[in-house]
């Protein structure tokens, strides 16, 4: 088995009960870091983040997770305090990684009844929740001093940034706007030494992922396309992190970067 990536310090997952976010959490705590997760679940998906946290412990590193709303402004400040307390106060988050998908799938244009139509409050905060957060969660973190030279910012985007899917306009518009703060954090966090990256992620089985009405067709369209024969897993991503988080990637920034197999290239 090839050696492990180490890292160091603290992850704050952004969506850490499942997908993406649960997967990274788990792989780079594997890889030696400490996991602060923010999640949002009801009682019955619960467990999925109690999990998470266990497997993180198992592997004997700490695990502090917050069941709030990461687009809240109030908890938003509520965990960024409860991280000083935890981590403590130099700069201790190595890595942030944004995996929250919570947004709208409806249609711009709905012909058959104008009310089935995406509003003006389910765009916006598809878009906050999806695109924004990681512009407010990275302001906070690095002007109280809890980021700094050496860490990594992570989001997950989708081939929605450039494509467009049936009912899937807003979440579409959140991962191109997602693009664009990649870019401009790039710009603005480069001269601090803090590197900033998207992970465009193959068709992956996810719980978000699976309530997309055209899904069915997505995966079939991924495995006939994917040259591995077989659709990415959250795993794929999440060790594509944890090997791309590593110091001898720090000239690696302002990437979105495919983790998909080569799904993206086959027409």
């Amino acid at each position: 088995m090839a050696d492990l990536p180490h890292l160091e310090g603290w992850a704050l997952v952004l969506g850490a009960s499942s997908g993406f976010g649960g997967a990274t959490a788990v792989e780079v705590a594997r890889c030696g870091m400490n996991v602060l997760g923010v999640h949002l679940d009801r009682a019955q998906t619960l467990p999925l983040a109690r999990q998470v946290a266990a497997d993180i412990e198992t592997l004997g590193r700490r695990a502090v997770f917050f069941n709030v709303n990461a687009a809240d402004d109030a908890k938003r400040a509520f965990v960024i305090d409860q991280i000083r307390a935890a981590a403590g106060t130099e700069a201790p988050i190595r890595l942030l990684l944004h995996s929250l998908a919570f947004g709208t799938l409806r249609p711009y244009i709905a012909r058959q009844d104008p009310q089935e139509a995406v509003n003006r409050a389910q765009m916006e905060m598809t878009l906050d929740v999806m695109a924004h957060s990681l512009v407010y969660w990275t302001q906070d973190l690095v002007h109280a001093g809890l980021m700094g030279r050496g860490a990594t910012v992570w989001a997950m985007t989708s081939a929605g940034d450039e494509r467009a899917v049936p009912t899937y306009g807003p979440v579409c518009a959140a991962k191109a706007a997602l693009d664009a703060h990649i870019r401009q954090l790039t710009l603005e966090l480069g001269p601090l030494g803090i590197r900033v990256n998207a992970i465009r992620a193959g068709v992956t089985d996810t719980p978000s992922s699976r309530k997309i009405p055209a899904y069915g067709q997505l995966v079939e369209q991924a495995l006939r396309r994917n040259p591995g024969g077989r659709m990415t897993t959250p795993a794929d991503v999440a060790s594509a992190i944890a090997v791309l988080a590593q110091p001898g990637a720090a000239w690696m920034t302002g990437n979105v970067i495919n983790v998909d197999g080569g799904e993206e290239i086959v027409a």
